[in-house]
């Protein structure tokens, strides 16, 4: 269920550099680019005129390429450029455009904007009048197209470094970036076309694909489609929540720990004495501990119980707080589910880009690190990261991550694979949502599923 690759701006220099190495000219690379995104233009505006901004690097050079293969379909194509091409390559796609050419802060908008200033390796705003005249232009267009990356995105940790208009469609070339996925850059990249050119590529960082979930077989029974126990504490809503979901992303028998709670479908309810007893029971596949659970001592010593379990964990929430006030020690096949305000308590001394935070922070705990958000990001200890296509903004409502633990549980209930079932719960969690649609509440999502 490996997505598609994910590479840094230093990583797809490496890749060109090696597709040049071997024989293809970067002349090649550019022909090769810019005419896919000429078709995949083609596609999806049709016939509109069009203003192609080019800046002065390769990522220009490709533009030229589009002007040109655009033109050559018929349509009104003019380039407006940011300044003389500085590379061979983007040189010699400039003189094999025979179209106009007019400077950026003289150009007037079209229909159609293609944004082929900067691309993949931005480090620097953009200068204030190109900014400026960027914004301009695309406010005064019907469809405004990014290529590889819209101008004044960083490519490596989804930060603006210059302000960005919202782009319709983004262009990007063999694989995606980091900013194609992450926030805020994300939210400006309307619909992504990945552009294949021919450069081998792979990477440690991937998009998380659909999963294939196999369905139950005619020899299955309840415990072998995964066993959960979920522990409940002073909001035993929550945890009724996750239990829920857990039922509903797969699990064949979930045993709720706790006060009683109505309304969850065959689920055994058991006193919080009985917890060391439930956990002795080898077929428990996964426990999910932290929705509703509180902070005082008797949450306390339910997350004791749960570390000397043994069993493979799954701690959200209140857990994640009791957590980071002592040492790690967590058993073998743990998931921990913070969101930003968690994962700072828990490992207060990491920095860089989420993807870096994500990484040294499963390496340090040994456990899967799902770093939810608008850009919800897994991590393992051995270096493997995903990053999960866009969820619906209307998860950011309560409940929604206690689904999430339940999810998570399940699959790891399932399957026994802390990385596979954390993915897999990321995206049927994203996807839920977006069947419930606009208004959702956390029953909404659990029943989507």
């Amino acid at each position: 269920m490996s997505g598609r690759f994910i590479l840094t701006a230093a990583e797809m220099r490496a890749a060109e550099e090696a597709a040049i190495a071997a024989g293809t000219p970067v002349e090649e690379l550019m022909e090769r680019a810019g005419i896919a995104a000429a078709e995949a233009i083609w596609r999806y505006a049709g016939p509109l005129p069009a203003l192609v901004l080019c800046g002065p690097g390769n990522n220009g050079g490709d533009g030229y390429v589009i002007a040109r293969e655009l033109g050559a379909r018929g349509m009104e194509v003019r380039v407006a450029a940011l300044a003389e091409p500085k590379t061979q390559a983007a040189g010699r796609a400039a003189a094999a455009w025979n179209g106009p050419v007019g400077r950026l802060d003289e150009a007037k908008p079209a229909s159609l904007l293609i944004d082929a200033l900067f691309g993949t390796g931005l480090g620097r705003p953009l200068e204030a009048g190109a900014a400026r005249r960027l914004l301009d232009l695309a406010g005064g267009a019907r469809v405004r197209v990014a290529i590889d990356l819209p101008s004044g995105a960083a490519t490596d940790d989804g930060q603006i470094l210059s302000p960005v208009p919202d782009f319709d469609l983004t262009i990007t070339f063999q694989t995606l970036k980091p900013s194609h996925l992450l926030q805020p850059a994300a939210r400006h990249m309307g619909r992504i076309v990945v552009a294949g050119i021919g450069i081998p590529a792979a990477s440690g960082l991937t998009e998380i694909a659909p999963p294939d979930l196999v369905p139950p077989g005619p020899d299955d029974h309840k415990y072998r489609r995964g066993y959960v126990a979920v522990f409940a504490g002073e909001m035993p809503g929550a945890s009724a929540l996750a239990a829920a979901a857990a039922l509903k992303a797969g699990a064949g028998y979930v045993r709720l720990i706790g006060p009683p709670v109505g309304g969850i479908p065959h689920a055994v309810v058991q006193g919080p004495g009985e917890a060391e007893a439930v956990l002795a029971d080898s077929r428990i596949g996964a426990v999910a501990l932290g929705p509703g659970l509180g902070k005082g001592a008797k949450a306390e010593r339910l997350l004791d119980v749960a570390l000397a379990s043994g069993r493979p964990l799954v701690l959200d929430a209140d857990a994640l707080t009791l957590l980071a006030a002592r040492a790690r020690g967590l058993p073998a096949g743990t998931i921990l589910t913070p969101h930003e305000g968690e994962f700072a308590r828990l490992f207060p001394a990491l920095s860089g880009s989420k993807v870096e935070r994500a990484r040294a922070a499963a390496r340090e705990s040994k456990a899967v690190i799902v770093l939810k958000g608008a850009d919800t990001l897994v991590a393992e200890p051995g270096g493997r990261a995903a990053i999960a296509p866009p969820a619906p903004a209307w998860l950011a409502t309560a409940g929604t991550g206690d689904v999430l633990t339940g999810i998570v549980a399940a699959r790891l209930s399932a399957s026994g694979d802390p990385w596979r079932a954390a993915c897999e719960a990321v995206w049927l969690h994203g996807r839920a949502a977006e069947r419930a649609g606009p208004g959702l509440v956390a029953d909404d999502l659990v029943a989507a599923l």
